[in-house]
């Protein structure tokens, strides 16, 4: 009997293999979950020498989407210095030598301000605004490469 149950839903996606795309209930027969795998998990199977599921799972994934990262051509960190005791990773940031590396980013002082930052146009229009309290000091510099044009200046001073 349940070689029956297993020979028929294989016979379902042999005979449907040609269309394409398998079914909710065919990947799922097949252990592939179709609402949740991406293609791009299809390609890692050959690192693990499971490439005759390939084919399998090219039939039931999903196209990724392509996420695009935001790029900011300036971007401003206020804080207030009084603020340094409760944010010392936002002191730690400012204090090193990691905000020279960042020429299109300025740091200005406001009395009473808790860290942010701001992330503007070319134009300097402001485009969105970030709590950074709770970011420790990598965290600000990961997300300022990553989120910042990149320009090359020999020497800049970030201070307003």
């Amino acid at each position: 009997m349940q070689k029956k149950l297993l020979i028929i839903p294989l016979l379902m996606l042999f005979g449907n293999g040609c269309n394409g795309d398998y079914t909710t209930n065919e990947c799922s027969l097949l252990g592939f979950n179709k609402a949740n795998l991406l293609c791009s998990s299809c390609d890692q199977l050959k690192k693990f020498q499971l490439t005759s599921l390939r084919e399998h799972c090219t039939n039931c994934c999903q196209v990724d989407e392509e996420k695009s990262i935001k790029v900011y051509a300036k971007a401003r960190l206020e804080v207030c210095t009084c603020k340094f005791g409760a944010y010392p990773q936002i002191q730690a940031f400012i204090k090193s030598d990691r905000p020279n590396k960042y020429p299109n980013l300025t740091i200005r002082y406001v009395r009473g301000l808790d860290p942010l930052i701001k992330l503007m146009d070319s134009s300097g229009n402001v485009q969105e605004v970030l709590a950074i309290e709770r970011w420790d000091t990598d965290t600000v510099d990961e997300f300022l490469s990553t989120h910042l044009e990149r320009i090359e200046d020999d020497y800049r001073s970030n201070l307003v």
